[in-house]
């Protein structure tokens, strides 16, 4: 799937009323720099910019202490700066300054909540989200804020009904990036793939940050890789690191395209600068991956323990998160913790990508017809991607449905022939063993 807005939310709108930030979406900077236009090269990174923003409205709760909106503002600025140098140990300063915020004024304080709300889906305490964005909406019911931490809540509930209104009341309300973005999530999650990218190409049309150029840019590239077009996706990429070499999304872009066109050792030196900028879960067990299939064992595992770690600190700090948690222990070869991971994750919350990793889980020890179900509601709502496709095929041929395997494990390659380094190859030889 393309992209979650789960571990940030909508904090940004939010910061943006105090601290003047002008992307809705920013991104950090990187440690090896990517060579552009020497106009563009000037653009500051936004953790720069954010965290001068910071100073200066920590200064002004300083003189003012009883600005209950400069607290909820500032609390959206920590969570966006959580996000930005992927830091969780943020998220209690985020909070704190929130609850200051309502204990200095209660009534009537939809900003704090929708801090509050935002912070909970980063956490993945989505049922928290969703309570805060609607009391946040019983104070103002136009707040697009309150809507997008709800769309953002009920998407991951799986609440697709109760998403793709708050995210069409979003739009009405505010349409922008935050808005757009949003909805073309929502539309991919429903297959309707031209629609989300049509989104994303408004959201672009409207962007003049170079910042929140950059984020529609790698939206429009992941799209792009989605579909298996990598002519696309790499120029995207190209461009959104023209318009922002800090983006750290679209240097991961690039390295994807990269893996996927089979320059294993530019890819590898790559994700080694990459996951030193941003240690983020998923480049790292994307990286270990990669070193696997390089046959470097060892050092596959120490990324494995560094993911390890940073899943470690996001628990520490709040965050909840049962479907990386069974992404490590199927990358560990623990298939049994993953099963208790993904199924836990699912009570939980009904969004395809839990149903897909419980369905893997389930195959990997040898449960597969416990776990068909699970690969069927995956791609249930339409979203057929390429690796739910995958997953479902190969369960099916698992339990002896040839035909139907042979349908869905053609329609991933069909949809994206470089959806995953190691599993596309397996898939292309289960395909050929299965021609009529």
């Amino acid at each position: 799937m393309r992209r979650t807005l789960i571990r940030l939310g909508l904090a940004t709108a939010i910061a943006a009323a105090l601290l003047g930030a002008a992307a809705v979406v920013t991104r950090p900077a990187p440690e090896d720099p990517t060579t552009v236009p020497a106009a563009q090269s000037a653009v500051r990174p936004p953790a720069d910019l954010l965290g001068d923003r910071i100073a200066r409205a920590q200064q002004r709760l300083r003189d003012v202490p009883g600005d209950w909106p400069g607290w909820a503002a500032l609390g959206g600025a920590y969570l966006e700066q959580a996000r930005i140098t992927a830091d969780p140990g943020l998220y209690p300063k985020a909070e704190q300054a929130a609850k200051r915020s309502l204990a200095l004024r209660r009534d009537g304080n939809g900003d704090a909540l929708v801090v509050l709300g935002a912070l909970a889906n980063a956490r993945h305490d989505f049922p928290a989200a969703r309570d805060h964005a609607r009391a946040a909406l019983t104070i103002d019911s136009f707040d697009a804020d309150a809507y997008g931490v709800l769309t953002d809540a009920l998407t991951q509930l799986g609440d697709a009904a109760g998403a793709t209104s708050a995210a069409q009341r979003m739009l009405d309300l505010r349409p922008g990036l935050a808005a757009y973005t949003r909805a073309s999530y929502d539309l991919e999650l429903r297959g309707r793939l031209a629609e989300a990218n049509d989104l994303m190409r408004r959201g672009l049309d409207g962007a003049v940050d170079p910042h929140d150029v950059a984020f529609c840019r790698v939206q429009l590239g992941d799209l792009a890789f989605g579909r298996g077009d990598l002519d696309t996706a790499s120029a995207e990429y190209a461009a959104a690191l023209s318009a922002d070499p800090s983006s750290i999304a679209a240097r991961h872009g690039t390295l994807r395209v990269m893996a996927a066109r089979g320059d294993l050792r530019g890819a590898l030196t790559g994700y080694a600068g990459l996951t030193a900028s941003l240690p983020s879960t998923s480049a790292l067990l994307e990286y270990a991956e990669l070193l696997r299939l390089a046959g470097r064992e060892a050092e596959a595992s120490q990324q494995l323990e560094l993911a390890e770690a940073a899943e470690g600190l996001f628990t520490a700090n709040g965050g909840a998160d049962g479907l990386t948690a069974a992404a490590l222990a199927l990358a560990r070869n623990r298939p049994a913790d993953a099963v208790a991971a993904a199924s836990a994750e699912w009570k939980k919350r009904r969004h395809p990508d839990v149903a897909d990793t419980l369905a893997w889980a389930l195959h990997a020890t040898g449960r597969d017809a416990e776990a068909l179900p699970y690969a069927e509601r995956a791609v249930a709502g339409g979203g057929h991607t390429a690796v739910h496709t995958y997953h479902l095929g190969m369960i099916q041929l698992s339990l002896g449905r040839q035909a139907e395997a042979r349908t869905e494990i053609d329609r991933a390659l069909r949809t994206n022939p470089y959806f995953s380094p190691l599993d596309a190859s397996t898939a292309r030889r289960a395909l050929a063993g299965l021609r009529p």
